[in-house]
């Protein structure tokens, strides 16, 4: 899979352009209708012709990042998919419940998180020991909440919770918890 912190920064290169372009169109349109006499009108097909592309562009950043998100060729073919391991997760009063202390995974390793919540609605995230998110899933009581991942670099994480669940939500972290291993073990 493609690494989410890549796909990040992508996007937020490519959507970083598109909002200046359009940033360039309010302005530019701003400068027109503040010029004195005739000079002020916005030329209409030059005008539209501008929304137009800006239109082709945002529906094309859209088409080409969905393709980059690493998770949904997994998510299109979820029936098909048996995990390797699965990992039932609970949920209550601001509590992460583990099936063990540690949660071990091997490289490649489909892996199924099934997180059940007893309570309230709680956020389910995997965060990188730099503090970036590798994944991210709201836990609602009473519904299936289930992610499916592959890890394809060995690392350490912390599950962290990721939705306002009150003020003791804040302490819903549990350190280093899932240890992805590569190679012979």
């Amino acid at each position: 899979m493609v690494d989410s912190s890549i796909v990040l920064w992508g996007q937020t290169l490519a959507y970083t352009f598109y909002v200046l372009a359009i940033m360039a169109l309010m302005g530019w349109f701003a400068w027109r209708v503040t010029q004195p006499g005739e000079s002020r009108d916005a030329k209409p097909a030059l005008f539209y012709s501008f929304v137009a592309f800006l239109v082709v562009v945002g529906v094309s950043l859209h088409f080409i990042t969905y393709y980059t998100i690493p998770w949904k060729p997994m998510d299109m073919h979820r029936a098909t998919i048996t995990p390797d391991k699965v990992f039932n997760i609970s949920v209550a009063s601001h509590t992460f419940t583990l099936p063990s202390e540690k949660l071990l995974v091997s490289c490649d390793d489909k892996v199924l998180f099934n997180v059940t919540s007893g309570d309230l609605t709680y956020g389910f995230g995997l965060f990188r020991n730099d503090h970036s998110m590798l994944f991210q899933m709201q836990v609602v009581p009473g519904h299936k909440n289930d992610l499916l991942w592959q890890f394809d670099k060995p690392g350490v994480y912390t599950i962290r919770s990721t939705e306002y669940s009150g003020p003791a939500g804040v302490n819903m972290t549990l350190k280093d918890v899932v240890v992805v291993s590569c190679g012979k073990s």
